[in-house]
């Protein structure tokens, strides 16, 4: 049974600062899940690294795979132990995924593709329509990501402490 505070109605404390960490690695690893399994795999637009040959491509997009199951792994374990705590704030672990998932589209789209250059979301095509949509949709998850978490926070203020002087 969940409070309108988005935490369990029997929770002894709630832990934000763990419901974030476990949201934004889930955010970064669903966002490098979808990049990889989209445009990496099905379209075959382009690899993590294709500086390279078309094998250290493939070997690049399994590292980045693996980086991406990984964060997508402690997120979740993380996940588990707020909910066996009954600790977990629902919209601080949603906020934070948005923000994870933004973040990482950003970081890739500006970073890896501009600055590194380790590669392009398409080749052969006119880059301005594709790196707008990219950076808008990561502005987006980051907007709406940081409105989650700014009303997790108003929320959490208006709560009273616990013994522990943790709010509920």
């Amino acid at each position: 049974m969940s409070s309108p505070h988005g935490t369990s109605a029997h929770s002894s404390s709630m832990h934000p600062g763990r419901s974030v960490t476990s949201g934004f690695l889930i955010g970064v690893g669903v966002a490098a899940f979808i990049d990889e399994t989209v445009f990496h795999q099905l379209l075959h637009w382009h690899h993590f690294y294709d500086k390279s040959t078309p094998d250290i491509g493939l070997v690049s997009d399994g590292i980045f795979h693996a980086g991406g199951f990984l964060a997508i792994v402690v997120g979740l374990f993380l996940f588990a132990d707020l909910q066996r705590r009954h600790a977990l704030g629902r919209t601080w672990l949603t906020g934070a995924a948005f923000v994870g998932w933004g973040a990482f589209q950003l970081y890739d789209g500006l970073f890896q593709h501009k600055v590194l250059k380790l590669h392009q979301i398409r080749y052969h095509v006119h880059l301005l329509p594709y790196d707008l949509a990219w950076d808008l949709a990561a502005a987006l998850c980051l907007l709406i990501g940081a409105g989650l978490l700014v009303r997790a926070r108003a929320r959490d203020r208006s709560l009273p402490p616990t013994r522990n002087g943790r709010r509920q």
